[in-house]
């Protein structure tokens, strides 16, 4: 009898995707439009172009969706925090992908905000809170839903 391991391993990993996305629906249910736009303010609010105008819509939905990627990340990892591991392990875990994530956000925003040099220390600051506060903001979120779902 021969038993074809591919299928049993394609099934396991099709369901365990499954789940995955529906985690991810869920805690994204908790997010607003509002709630992202006043965290783009709060971040980046004060930091001119090089044309002198502040950040305009393309340079506001480039952070949202960046924002979006690291909160489910920050959701994802929650399932080890609702295990027990320390919030601060976790994120020195993920450093690496928060650091991917903060520099990809540097480099969309001084390219199409056209920043000039000056203020690029500032949004490189800004970038790292931004993605700081948005994978907290998931973790907590998936950490949350965790709980709810267990109990």
């Amino acid at each position: 009898m021969h038993i074809d391991i591919t299928k049993v391993d394609t099934t396991f990993m099709r369901r365990r995707r499954e789940q995955q996305i529906k985690f991810e629906r869920s805690v994204l249910r908790e997010l607003s439009i509002s709630t992202l736009k006043k965290s783009v303010q709060q971040f980046f609010g004060r930091i001119k172009s090089g044309a002198g105008i502040v950040f305009d819509q393309a340079i506001e939905e480039g952070c949202f969706d960046i924002a979006l990627e690291v909160y489910l990340l920050g959701s994802r990892y929650s399932r080890l925090g609702y295990y027990g591991e320390p919030f601060e392990e976790i994120k020195y875990r993920s450093q690496e992908e928060l650091d991917n994530f903060s520099n990809a956000l540097f480099d969309f925003i001084t390219f199409w905000g056209n920043i000039p040099e000056d203020e690029k220390v500032t949004i490189q600051r800004a970038c790292h809170l931004f993605i700081e506060h948005w994978f907290s903001e998931g973790f907590h979120k998936g950490k949350m839903k965790y709980k709810m779902r267990i109990q």
